[in-house]
Formats: C-alpha cells, sequence, structure tokens
C-alpha cells in the first residue's frame, strides 16, 4: 500500500486561492513568544481553542482590492492544519491530531520546524509532514540509542503516536518511545527557561515525571536518573528561599547519585553549623548510592521512617553535625536529549560544600538504620507471611510500643497515669482490652509476647513471664510498673531470685494461716527496701512482684512440692541464704525470727536452729540470749553479712529450678530476611573511598585539577594514584579510561550508561 501523501503548503495555497491576477497575498504572519498564554494561564485547562482563536499562531492570507471600482472584498484562506509552520509546546490537556491519531495529553512539541541548541532539528518534535504508517507497535525494540521522530521509521512513528494517544502509560513500552517524550519535557524545562508561559508549565511537568518514574523507572536505570536529574533542577527552580534542610524533601528516585537538591540542603546544613534534621538524615539514607537498605525498611517503609526519626534523636540529639569539607558543590545537566548533548548546563554555588565527598557520616547514618531493621525484622517477616495479620495483636505486639497506633498509645498513657507509687494492677482481659488488641486467644508466647513490647515503653510486667514465670490467664491479675528500658534485664540473679522466694514463701505461708494482712505486707515492703544489696531497679520489680502475690499467692503445697524434692542439704543451703537475706540490714526484729522459723518448716529444716543459724551470723559479738531475741532482736557483723551475702551464689542453680515454672522458648534464631536488599558489588571492584570518588568524577564532564584535589583531600586520597587507581578499574571493565588530562581533566561520563547496566 503506497504511504498517506500530506499536502505541502504550496498546494494548500493553490488549491484555495481565487482567481490571480485581481489579488495578491500578504505576507505570513509568524507567531511569536508574545502571543503564548500568558504566565497566569492554567497549563492544565481541558477547553481547546478554536482555529479562528489561534490565528495568531497559524499562517494566513488575505486577499486585497486590486482596482479602485470594485468593490472592496476579502476571501480569507482555511487555517493550516496543526503541524505546519515554526513548532510549537501544546500544554497539558489541549487536544491536537497527527496522521489520524487523537492525542489528547499534551506536552508535545509539534510543527514542522524546530532547532535544537546543537541547530539540528530537535528530536523531540512532532512533525507531520512526516510519513506515518498503518500500524506500529511499541512494545518492540526499533529506536536507536539516540530516538529522534525525524529519523525514526513510518512505523515507529506510527507506534510512537499510539502510545501517546492511549495515555502514555502502557508499562511494556519500549523505553526508547518513553525517552522521545522526555526529551520534549527536558526541552520545556532547560530550553524555554526564560519563557514566563514555560515556567507556568514546571508544576504540570513535574507531576508527568513523577507519573511516568512511577510506570517506567524501574525499567531502566538510564531513565530513572535523568528524570531525577531533571526533577532536582525543577525543584531547585521552584524552591522558596531561605534554607533548604529546613524544608520538606521533595520525592526523587533513587539513583546512582544523589539527587542535587539533597546535596545543595546538606551543603547548606554543613555550610551553616546546623545540626541536621532527621528527616534531612534519612532522605539522605534512602537516596545515598552508598546505602542498601534491608527488607524490613523497603517491606514496612512507614514503620521504618518513624522508627528511624526516633532512634536518630536518640543517637544524636538534636541532631548530626556535618563537617565543612574542601569540595565545592556544582552542578552540571546532562542532558539525555542529543540536541542538548554538549551544551554548559550548570549551577555553582559559592562555597557550599558537597558532603557527598564525604563517607563517615552516611556510615553513621547506616548503623541507626541497621539497628531499626534489626528491631523491625520479626515485625516485616510477618508481613511477609501474612500482611492481613499485621493490623491485629500478633502484628501490634511485633512492634515497638513507640509505633503502636496513636489511639493505642493514648490508652498506654491512660494507664500509666493509673499508676500508684508506680504500679497498677489489672486483669490481663482489661489491659489487653484496653490496648484495643480485640477478642483473640491468648497463649502463652502472646503473652511474653505483650511483656516484651510493654518493656520497650517502660513498662514492667508481673508475673515476670520473661524470665520462666507461667503465663497469666485472661481473668488472672497482672502488675504494671515504671520500668527503664535500661532495666529490662532485672530479675535473673541468684540473689534477686533468693529475695524473691522469701516473698513468695511468706505469702504462701500467709495464705496457708490466713494471717497475710496489710500489716505484713507493709512489714514486706520496708524489707524489701532496706535490702541494700539489691539495686533500685531489682527492688522496684520485687516491689511488683509483691503487689502481684497478694491478688495471686502460690500455695504452701506447692511450694512444698516443689522444695520437696530438693537434697536436704540444698535446703538447708537455701535456709541459710534465707538468713542472711533477712539480715541484710544489719538488725534481725522478733517478727523476721518468726517469719524465719515459718521458712524452716516450709523448707523441711528444723526451726529451732533459726536462733543458732542467726547467732552463726554474728560471730565474733557476745553471746545473745533467745530471750534477747525475742526482746531485742539480733545486731549484727556488717562484715559477716556481706561475706554470707556472697555464698546466695550457691543456691542459683537450684533457685533456678524453682523459679522456672514454664520452660524459657529460646530467643528466636537470628534468620536472616528471606527477602534481603541486595548488596551491590563494590564499584568497579574499587573500596570504598575510591568508589566515592569515582561517583564525583560521573557528576561533571570536567574537573579542574584544585576541585579534585579538594575532593581527594575529603577522602583521604592520593590524587594522582587514585585517578590512576580508577583508570586501571575502567580499563579493566571497560577497556577504556574513564579521565584524561591534567588541567582540566576531562571525564568520559558515557561508561556511566556501562556502569549502571
Amino acid at each position: 500500500m503506497p504511504e498517506r501523501h500530506e499536502p505541502t503548503l504550496a498546494e494548500l495555497t493553490a488549491k484555495h486561492s481565487p482567481p490571480a491576477p485581481a489579488r495578491t497575498p500578504a505576507a505570513p504572519a509568524i507567531p511569536s513568544q508574545s502571543a503564548r498564554p500568558s504566565p497566569t494561564a492554567s497549563p492544565t485547562a481541558s477547553s481547546t481553542p478554536s482555529p479562528r482563536a489561534r490565528s495568531q499562531e497559524v499562517e494566513e492570507f488575505y486577499a486585497v482590492p486590486a482596482s479602485p471600482p470594485t468593490r472592496p472584498s476579502s476571501h480569507p484562506l482555511p487555517e493550516l492544519p496543526l503541524g505546519f509552520g515554526e513548532g510549537r509546546w501544546v500544554p497539558r490537556g489541549e487536544h491536537v491530531r497527527v496522521a489520524d491519531v487523537d492525542l489528547v495529553g499534551g506536552m508535545i512539541y509539534v510543527g514542522s520546524r524546530l532547532k535544537a541548541p546543537t541547530g539540528a532539528v530537535d528530536p523531540c518534535l512532532i512533525n507531520s509532514h512526516l510519513a506515518v504508517a498503518k500500524s506500529g507497535d511499541y512494545r518492540q525494540r526499533q529506536m536507536g540509542y539516540w530516538p529522534s521522530y525525524a529519523e525514526a521509521s513510518p512505523n515507529e512513528r506510527r507506534a510512537y503516536l499510539s502510545w501517546l494517544s492511549e495515555g502514555r502509560s502502557h508499562p511494556d513500552c519500549d523505553i526508547g518511545y518513553v525517552f522521545l517524550f522526555f526529551y520534549g519535557l527536558e526541552r520545556r524545562i532547560i530550553v524555554d527557561a526564560n519563557d514566563p508561559a514555560a515556567k507556568a508549565d514546571w508544576p504540570a511537568i513535574t507531576s508527568e515525571l513523577r507519573r511516568l518514574l512511577a510506570i517506567y523507572g524501574d525499567k531502566s536505570n538510564s531513565f530513572k536518573r535523568y528524570a531525577g536529574e531533571l526533577l532536582s533542577w525543577i525543584e531547585l527552580g521552584q524552591a522558596s528561599s531561605g534554607q533548604l534542610y529546613d524544608q520538606p524533601i521533595p520525592d526523587f528516585p533513587r539513583t546512582y547519585e544523589l539527587p542535587l537538591y539533597v546535596r545543595l540542603a546538606l551543603g547548606q546544613a554543613s555550610l551553616a553549623r546546623a545540626p541536621l534534621p532527621a528527616h534531612l538524615a534519612l532522605a539522605w539514607l534512602r537516596l545515598s548510592p552508598e546505602t542498601h537498605l534491608r527488607t524490613a525498611a523497603t517491606r514496612c517503609p512507614a514503620e521504618f521512617e518513624r522508627l528511624f526519626v526516633q532512634r536518630y534523636r536518640e543517637v544524636m540529639g538534636a541532631g548530626l553535625v556535618l563537617p565543612k569539607n574542601r569540595t565545592k558543590l556544582k552542578f552540571t545537566y546532562q542532558a539525555a536529549s542529543s540536541g542538548m548533548r554538549g551544551a554548559d548546563i550548570s549551577m555553582t554555588f559559592g562555597d557550599t560544600p558537597d558532603v557527598t565527598a564525604l563517607t563517615a557520616p552516611i556510615k553513621k547514618l547506616a548503623e541507626i538504620a541497621n539497628q531499626c531493621t534489626d528491631e523491625l525484622g520479626a515485625y516485616s517477616r510477618l508481613v511477609g507471611k501474612d500482611p492481613d495479620a499485621a493490623g491485629g495483636l500478633d502484628g501490634l505486639l511485633l512492634l515497638p510500643a513507640s509505633l503502636w497506633p496513636a489511639a493505642t498509645q493514648a490508652r498506654l498513657r491512660g494507664l500509666t497515669d493509673q499508676m500508684r507509687e508506680g504500679r497498677l494492677s489489672l486483669s490481663l482481659r482489661k489491659l489487653l482490652d484496653t490496648l484495643g488488641a480485640g477478642k483473640g486467644p491468648i497463649n502463652r508466647d502472646r503473652v511474653r509476647a505483650l511483656a516484651r513490647a510493654l518493656e520497650g515503653a517502660e513498662i514492667g510486667f508481673e508475673p515476670h513471664v520473661l524470665a520462666g514465670a507461667r503465663a497469666p490467664g485472661e481473668t488472672d491479675t497482672v502488675v504494671l510498673f515504671a520500668q527503664p528500658m535500661t532495666d529490662a534485664l532485672v530479675g535473673t540473679a541468684a540473689h534477686y531470685q533468693t529475695a524473691a522466694l522469701t516473698l513468695q514463701l511468706a505469702s504462701a505461708m500467709a495464705q496457708a494461716d490466713g494471717d497475710f494482712n496489710e500489716r505484713e505486707i507493709a512489714h514486706l515492703r520496708t524489707e524489701i527496701d532496706a535490702w541494700s544489696h539489691l539495686t533500685p531497679a531489682e527492688r522496684r520489680r520485687l516491689q511488683a512482684h509483691l503487689q502481684w502475690l497478694t491478688g495471686s499467692p502460690p500455695t504452701l503445697a506447692g511450694m512444698k512440692k516443689k522444695l520437696e524434692p530438693l537434697p536436704v542439704s540444698a535446703r538447708e543451703a537455701l535456709a541459710a541464704s534465707m538468713v542472711a537475706l533477712a539480715q541484710s540490714d544489719g538488725f534481725v526484729s522478733p517478727e523476721e525470727v518468726k517469719f524465719l522459723e515459718k521458712v524452716y518448716k516450709a523448707l523441711g529444716v528444723e526451726p529451732k536452729r533459726v536462733f543458732s543459724d542467726v547467732h552463726a551470723v554474728g560471730a565474733g559479738g557476745a553471746p545473745v540470749s533467745t530471750a534477747q531475741v525475742e526482746k531485742q532482736g539480733f545486731r549484727l557483723d556488717t562484715a559477716r553479712i556481706a561475706a554470707l551475702q556472697e555464698d546466695t551464689a550457691r543456691v542459683s542453680e537450684l533457685l533456678s529450678k524453682i523459679f522456672v515454672e514454664e520452660a524459657v522458648a529460646a530467643p528466636p534464631p537470628v534468620v536472616a530476611d528471606p527477602e534481603p536488599a541486595p548488596e551491590a558489588p563494590a564499584l568497579l571492584g574499587l573500596d570504598e573511598s575510591h568508589a566515592a570518588l569515582l561517583r564525583l568524577l560521573l557528576s561533571r564532564p570536567e574537573w579542574t585539577r584544585a576541585e579534585l584535589a579538594d575532593a581527594a583531600a575529603d577522602l583521604d586520597l592520593m590524587l594522582d594514584g587514585a585517578l590512576e587507581q580508577i583508570n586501571e578499574a575502567a580499563f579493566d571493565a571497560f577497556d577504556e579510561p574513564l579521565c584524561e588530562g591534567d588541567d582540566p581533566v576531562s571525564v568520559n561520563t558515557g561508561l556511566l550508561e556501562k556502569i549502571e547496566a
């Protein structure tokens, strides 16, 4: 089938001109910049101007009278089809028709002439004079490395127009067509920068770039990089006055290079010696090509962001203060379009440093990020296995309490407000209802997960299920108490277990004789406070343990059942340990003697031995009669007491058998994330410092020797040796050098495409 013939301007003129010689055409009117829409006009207007309304933007002919007697009349020619004359920008929302294809999205250049900065025809121009085939598939790879509409085949032009007409969104479109469209956006931003109407199009172009990145960014690292650099250029042009580090960071794709906008914000913070805000530190971490976040950070981005901000402030206080390094920030825009290749498009920023020449700051941020992903690891694995479980109790308990929903955290604060003397008793069911955990079944693992999560909110949980205590049922009482994060491991030492056993025996015996009253509880609280060999954290947990025992005392039979299997020597060792504990304040009261007698009886040790054992502790002093003990109590040698307290370590193994009512589940093995973030191999096999210098080199096509000397000094490298090593790595990988010359140093930025691949 012969290809379709487009009429020329001469043919149209001959076809529509009335018979001459009575009329002479006037000179054509060429549209000017002033005829463009005003800067205040909306670039996204949906209405389409009529052909007559665009009379200033097309060539038009007028008839004039040939002789005075003839009645004046005129016969204007029809308006020429769009695509003839100087190429013009079609704003978003304007409808155009090219080669029987309706293009409704706009944001393209259409016409017969449009000169690129290189002097050639701009590759983005859609020229209606050129032939278009009846069919073309934009999913097939056809276009060359530097696509151009003028140089494309008729089938390729049809494919490109079809992709435009279908909304520029098909995910399988060959990236060459996406680049061809991108060239037009690039021209509108860079070449038309001085046109106020073009400036008004920037917001629409920004939205379009982000939309295209969402569809094609993962398909082509090259497109992601070029689009990201153009976004940086736009965002800097639209940024409000003031320091960028104090402003929200726009969204940018993660590419081979840290976006210019972020580099400038970091440089301004360094220059001002201002602490780095958490949001900027997070943006640097996420967008830096030198970091590789683990799966938990990418699978649970919202939770990771919140936790990173919390941990960053805990570690860095007001924020990380960046050193002022020697490398100065300069941005050279490397255009994707062949029509702008070689053009000098750059920005300089005075003394603002380029902090990407430093490696230590980003390392500190990576360490905090790794801590956060460790904390989110279990939650991330749950989300990966069962996304629906993330919003339930299982998901809630795997998150640090600081990441719980705001409503749940508010309820948690309400509980802490109810604590009297730092403690609160309530049923497990009420606690779960208060936290909004729902009515799901409660088992041992979930109770332990709850206790572990509460520790993250600096709230202790009794019974001490994390140390092996039996998990309570839904209707059982639990005690919450204030417990700083630093005290989370309290409750496992032998001397603590001895003290806790004393309280358990007291509550068991009190229940047996029905005489566990407020006076005895107050006495035990006083005793706990007097046990000076315990730390304040241990005494806090014992006070909470005692409160839990008053509501859930163990039975004496149950205690005896645990103690009876122990050999006599072990029970006597426990009794001696109890005596030492009772004497820790240097005085044994008559009430304590009576209590010890009950303890000895429960242990199966002769109660009368209490007097001799207590007396033995005071060896070296005057003999004390039983009557004196019953009336005045014992006065003891503090040095001897200290020695006896050290002996409690002997019963550690025995006590562990008594206290661990349920087997404590071993900590889950450290399992690698099922989808670990890939660790990128070293850049061309270079070490960290040389790789950082390589990235800097590739950001510009040319460097002065002084600039590179500053960059090498920031990285603690010798410049000549570093350049030689980088060139050797480039030769090994691509059989060509990366840089040449001495001053200036020219960089083969074309290798960037190969490195990205």
